[in-house]
């Protein structure tokens, strides 16, 4: 079994923008999936290779724009059930230093920057929904459209570190930390909603 079955079911024009949804939601975590799922089709494809990123940041963006709504509908008391509390107030203090155009140009970082936090912090304290909805979907297509660049530039070297043993190995890891990821995630919201349910009983 090869890096690509791992994501199969992603590799078509929808299945990329679903995936840039997901990254970008609070429930999910797919790190470096949609990086790799980009890169992959990129280099297969070469002559498709500026649809791919438009496609999976467009997705992403629609991903954003639900994080952001529920962090507005949840509000600042509300962010503790997906942020944890030591990260909570260093995100308050740079969503409220920075501003919507740095925290939209953010979306162009890889993992390990928090960005769905950052996302819904955004929407928690209500920073500028319509500019900072732009800024992220530019610097997410500068983001993806620059690994589409070099995938198409060294597409056949790109598929076979791809389909490598070595690849292999790395996806199923990267597996197991994204359904663990996501497992926990869902877990930590599940516990804080029930006892926000229980406080007001």
């Amino acid at each position: 079994m090869s890096f690509i079955s791992f994501f199969r079911f992603f590799l078509t024009w929808w299945g990329v923008f679903i995936l840039g949804a997901l990254d970008s939601s609070p429930l999910f975590f797919v790190p470096f999936g949609t990086d790799a799922v980009v890169v992959y089709l990129c280099a297969r494809n070469r002559s498709l290779f500026w649809l791919y990123p438009l496609l999976t940041a467009a997705g992403s963006v629609v991903g954003a724009a639900m994080t952001y709504a529920i962090g507005v509908k949840m509000g600042d008391a509300g962010l503790s059930r997906f942020v944890p509390e030591r990260r909570l107030d260093r995100l308050r203090r740079r969503v409220n230093d920075i501003g919507a155009f740095a925290l939209g140009l953010a979306a162009a970082l890889p993992p390990p920057f928090p960005l769905t936090a950052f996302v819904l912090t955004s929407g928690a304290l209500k920073v500028g929904r319509t500019r900072f909805l732009l800024v992220f979907a530019g610097a997410r297509a500068i983001r993806f459209g620059a690994e589409a660049l070099l995938a198409r530039r060294y597409g056949a070297s790109v598929i076979r570190a791809l389909e490598s043993a070595a690849a292999e190995r790395i996806a199923i890891g990267l597996v197991i930390v994204s359904i663990l990821g996501t497992v926990l995630t869902i877990a930590r919201l599940w516990r804080s909603t029930r006892a926000s349910w229980t406080a007001s009983a």
